[in-house]
């Protein structure tokens, strides 16, 4: 790695600085700078700053850049797709999915007491996908494959490696306690592993310290959030929930070992053990508590920088569970030799049917906050009417469901052999299966599937008509062209597809309300014939059973076929870069929040990201005493705008902005308002000394920002950008042109045009800038204020 760059020669001006940062799926350095020659100047493997090999000196060679910025690339895409392990983070992605609902806050005047309510309320819809996943693997190696499978001769005899644990040996593992005691290793393990990924990714990528806030800079505790001193630096929060969520794990375990124990001792009449059983239930009870009380406790601390941690909730808490959990294995493997095993082991199906029901009234709650806040002070294009987080929560239980339900199908199935866990009434029913809950909540899949397939026909035939509206507006875009109908429709296509974008909110709402009517009817049948719905529906007119019967066996296959899905696209991810890539998109998008209400959740690469741009920017700044523009496509524009946010004011003013496809208020100005909403991003355009922002009509992702400027200010948005450059085959472009959409928007002439202008509004180095007239484009300059009218 080649040395920092020096300062300027004190003789000559320091030159300007382009600072680009690269969007969804990456880009490699030599994309990035045009050049094959590149340097790394700072960073590491992870993340790291790059020049071409001509530019390594340039500070010290200012003359030769009086006309021409320095470029230098952030490339930042290992910290999202670049190890094939973390693939694996996708069969965590309920976790990520209900993090996000946190951030979704509708923005509101006031109500802290209602704001801190709403945060209460996604991390107890969190943890309790912490509970359900642990639970679905207690379901699995405890009760289906150690008390049912390992308690039936014929299907133990089928699988040696459970030979050991077989009742038929009568050895001394073939007790039906001693028998889930040792399955419960499985979760337990489960739960360490994720403590420690936890541990590992927040030190390896979330534990940069910020930028140091000096007493000048205090203000920024109060300006908007993502520009407060703590908000990339959430130690304690996450400490406290990773405390509080491995606890859960390990409390979950002890549950499923003490109740099925408890339940036979009642019945045997053994005091003793009966007491002692009672006893750690009620330890348990009293922990979970605990576990309830540290989540809801307090949320993050982003108005200070907060180094602190709760140690008793971090460190003493866990290790009080797995206490709890070596006693009720103990508990559990202590000899009772009259002891047998049969249909499922107690406690399953009513905490699954419990979990189920808490989490339905905890988004139901979620959402009546949600829609109150948002009626304090409403935003017309807020999605869902304020109503993202619940739904996006709600979606983040029914996948959990699905997912854990996917696995206890298929290992009921492969236990079973030819058998189907649920529905076999003969001796060849060997394994009762899972809680009917998880057939239920699986039987729902087809409904949803109708439902999403119903939405696509229509906003298919939306885009079609849509098309043909576009085709005039096309042709008049294009004046000096001679029009040709198939090259017209394939750009309207462009435009009428990436239009689709911004109807994403109705779909998120139907398929979030599909999901939490029908999860409550999964949860209701459950309860009221506590049978699969195929056998629920002998009794009902034929068409109706026969429904009945299609739905639970589709709705089997297509659970066991989405989770194969995961581990399949997990596996050529770690195989195939090209794979891998495309996996790192969806971490792009969903990881660049702060673990707020999940701990298990993959990491957050801008608590990497927005540190080392600030850090740079402010460093930069200060040795040069040049200018500088942040360039970022993409999600970098939005990495771009929360380092912008974090800068010092004096530093923030000697820094103009250039976004291009930036989703800032397209996707995270709708979906996450009270970050992104009109008045941060008006404040923004208020704090930066310039900001100019690139989009296209034929761009899914990006868009304008909307933000409107002061009376005889320069407009942030530029109006659309061509796309294709050229409608037809030009002296300048001889084959037809590409349709861009997204990408390359370097590669349009008006970037560097508008790159250019934002440097020219800058102040020069050292100097006070002065309202002298009109600007050499003919656009207003900067008053005295230090803030240019861009």
């Amino acid at each position: 790695m080649s040395p920092s760059p020096s300062p300027a020669a004190p003789d000559g001006p320091a030159p300007a600085l382009e600072l680009l940062v690269h969007g969804v799926g990456g880009a490699t350095p030599e994309e990035m700078l045009g050049d094959p020659r590149t340097v790394q100047v700072s960073g590491d493997r992870t993340a790291a700053l790059f020049r071409r090999t001509e530019d390594v000196d340039a500070e010290n060679r200012p003359a030769d850049y009086r006309d021409k910025p320095i470029p230098e690339a952030y490339v930042w895409s290992n910290l999202t797709s670049g190890n094939g392990i973390r693939a694996l983070w996708l069969l965590l992605l309920p976790f990520m999915v209900v993090n996000l609902a946190h951030w979704m806050r509708p923005t509101t005047d006031g109500h802290p007491r209602t704001i801190r309510l709403y945060g209460v309320l996604v991390r107890l819809v969190a943890v309790s996908l912490t509970f359900l996943l642990v639970g679905a693997a207690c379901e699995v190696a405890l009760d289906l494959t150690a008390w049912q499978c390992g308690g039936s001769a014929s299907c133990s005899g089928k699988k040696s490696w459970l030979g050991f644990l077989s009742a038929a040996h009568g050895g001394w593992w073939s007790q039906p306690g001693r028998r889930i005691a040792l399955a419960a290793v499985v979760p337990a393990a489960l739960t360490g592993l994720l403590w420690y990924l936890s541990h590992r990714t927040w030190s390896a990528y979330e534990s940069q310290q910020p930028l140091p806030f000096s007493a000048d800079d205090t203000e920024s505790a109060g300006g908007p959030a993502l520009g407060r001193p703590g908000f990339w630096y959430g130690r304690r929060l996450v400490a406290r929930l990773r405390g509080a969520h491995t606890a859960a794990g390990f409390l979950t375990v002890a549950a499923a070992l003490t109740v099925g124990t408890a339940a036979y001792d009642r019945s045997a009449g053994n005091a003793l053990l009966d007491a002692f059983g009672w006893a750690l239930q009620v330890v348990l009870a009293a922990g979970g508590v605990v576990v309830v009380w540290s989540i809801c406790r307090r949320g993050r601390s982003e108005s200070r920088f907060d180094l602190s941690l709760d140690r008793a909730l971090t460190t003493l808490f866990p290790a009080l569970a797995l206490g709890a959990l070596v006693l009720a294995a103990l508990y559990a493997g202590w000899s009772r030799p009259d002891w047998q095993s049969s249909g499922q082991l107690a406690g399953g199906p009513r905490g699954f049917g419990i979990l189920a029901l808490a989490q339905l009234v905890l988004v139901l709650i979620l959402a009546a906050v949600a829609l109150f806040l948002h009626r304090q002070a409403p935003v017309a294009r807020t999605a869902v009417r304020g109503l993202g987080g619940p739904a996006v929560a709600m979606l983040a239980c029914s996948l959990g469901g699905v997912m854990s339900g996917g696995v206890a199908q298929r290992v009921a199935d492969w236990l079973d052999g030819p058998g189907t866990p649920g529905m076999a009434t003969g001796p060849a029913d060997t394994v009762t299966g899972p809680p009917v809950l998880l057939t239920w909540q699986a039987s729902v899949i087809p409904p949803t599937l109708l439902v999403l397939l119903l939405l696509a026909l229509r906003y298919g035939f939306r885009t079609w008509r849509t098309r043909n509206a576009l085709a005039p507006v096309v042709e008049a875009d294009y004046p000096d062209a001679v029009p040709d109908p198939v090259r017209t429709r394939r750009i309207a296509l462009a435009r009428a597809a990436a239009a689709l974008t911004d109807f994403a909110p109705r779909m998120i709402a139907v398929l979030s309300g599909a999901a939490l009517l029908l999860g409550a009817v999964a949860l209701l049948g459950a309860y009221l014939y506590d049978e699969v719905p195929g056998r629920a529906a002998r009794d009902m007119p034929a068409p109706v059973e026969a429904l009945t019967h299609t739905s639970q066996s589709l709705g089997s296959w297509l659970i066991g076929f989405g989770f194969l899905l995961f581990v399949t696209w997990g596996r050529r991810a770690y195989r195939d870069p090209k794979a891998r890539r495309t996996i790192g998109i969806l971490w792009d998008v969903g990881t660049f929040w702060p673990r707020a209400a999940h701990p298990f959740a993959p990491p957050c690469y801008a608590e990497r990201a927005v540190p080392d741009l600030t850090w740079r920017m402010a460093t930069w700044t200060e040795r040069t005493g040049g200018r500088l523009v942040i360039s970022g496509h993409s999600q970098g524009s939005v990495l771009s705008a929360a380092a912008v946010w974090q800068l010092p004011p004096r530093t923030r003013h000697r820094v103009a902005l250039l976004t291009y496809g930036a989703p800032l208020e397209r996707l995270y100005g709708r979906w996450f308002p009270a970050y992104f909403g009109p008045s941060s991003l008006r404040g923004l355009h208020d704090e930066v000394d310039c900001w100019r922002n690139l989009w296209r009509h034929t761009d899914p992702i990006g868009g304008p920002v909307q933000v409107v400027p002061d009376e005889g200010c320069h407009p942030v948005d530029h109006a659309p950008l061509l796309d294709p450059l050229a409608y037809g085959r030009t002296r300048e472009q001889p084959l037809p042109a590409p349709i861009l959409g997204h990408s390359e928007y370097q590669a349009d002439p008006e970037f560097a045009i508008e790159r250019d202008k934002l440097l020219a509004r800058l102040p020069e180095p050292d100097l006070p800038r002065q309202n002298t007239g009109p600007a050499p484009d003919g656009e207003p300059r900067q008053g005295s204020s230090g803030r240019s009218s861009g």
